[in-house]
This record gives structure tokens, C-alpha cells and sequence, in this order.
């Protein structure tokens, strides 16, 4: 019976130290190092595009951008609010025409340089609004509209 206290001992001790190691590492990272989008192919005949679920480090934005084969954000074609943290079901809705086989970039964009809180400034290649990046990356997926 002691053989099994030194090892659950030795165990938890580990595990804690893991924990707090692990604690330590995210401590020192970026908030937007957790920012990410999922989605999936879907109709777009209701007039709308929704992202499953978005992380987002801070307040910002999903942005619905136009793209092709190229996988090069083009203009924005809708967008909607978020909060820090998850955000489930966010619905965009488009300001533009998208037809089935439209491949369409949904991207987190920051709330940061703009003239008013809350209100959507950023045109292509503006600061404004403007993309989120992790690890020097766009936060982004794209889907095909149906």
C-alpha cells in the first residue's frame, strides 16, 4: 500500500507541475494566439453566411471577404459582431450577391484604429478594422457557397 501513496503522490505531484508549467506558457502568449474560425460549406439563399464557432482575443469582427483559387482575401461581402472569447453560430449577413460556387473567406478582424467603437470601418488594404493575424497568419477558413 505505501508503494501505491509514493507513486499516486509522485503522480499528482507531476500533473500539478505540468499544469502550472503549462499555465506559464500560455501566460506569456499573445491573446490572439487562441483566435480561430470554423465553418463549413452551405447555402447562402437565405442571404447569410455563419461560422459554426470563433474564437476571438478581443472584441472584433467576422468578415465574409470574396476569394478564389488564389485563397487572397478580395472585398468584403458581409460581417458581424464578436465578442471576446467563443462565439457560436455568428451569423453575417451578406451586403452583396453570392451565388453557389462562390468560395467565400471568413476572417476575424480586430477593433482596433477605427473612428467609432462598434461600427465596421475597414475597407481593403485600410488599418482601420483591419485582419487579425496569428503566427503571422491571416485567422481565416474559407468555404464554397451553394
Amino acid at each position: 500500500m505505501k508503494k501505491h501513496g509514493k507513486k499516486n503522490a509522485l503522480l499528482t505531484a507531476t500533473l500539478i507541475s505540468g499544469a502550472m508549467m503549462a499555465g506559464t506558457t500560455m501566460a506569456g502568449h499573445h491573446e490572439m494566439d487562441g483566435a480561430q474560425v470554423w465553418a463549413d460549406d452551405q447555402s447562402v439563399a437565405a442571404g447569410t453566411v455563419t461560422a459554426k464557432k470563433v474564437n476571438a482575443g478581443k472584441n472584433g469582427w467576422l468578415v465574409i471577404h470574396r476569394t478564389g483559387e488564389d485563397m487572397k482575401p478580395g472585398p468584403v461581402v458581409g460581417h458581424a459582431p464578436l465578442k471576446k472569447g467563443k462565439n457560436m453560430d455568428v451569423a453575417a449577413i451578406l451586403t452583396e450577391e453570392v451565388k453557389p460556387g462562390d468560395m467565400l473567406m471568413l476572417m476575424v478582424h480586430g477593433e482596433d484604429g477605427g473612428m467609432k467603437t462598434g461600427t465596421f470601418e475597414y475597407t481593403l488594404g485600410a488599418k482601420e478594422d483591419g485582419p487579425v493575424r496569428k503566427d503571422g497568419k491571416l485567422v481565416m477558413t474559407t468555404i464554397t457557397a451553394k
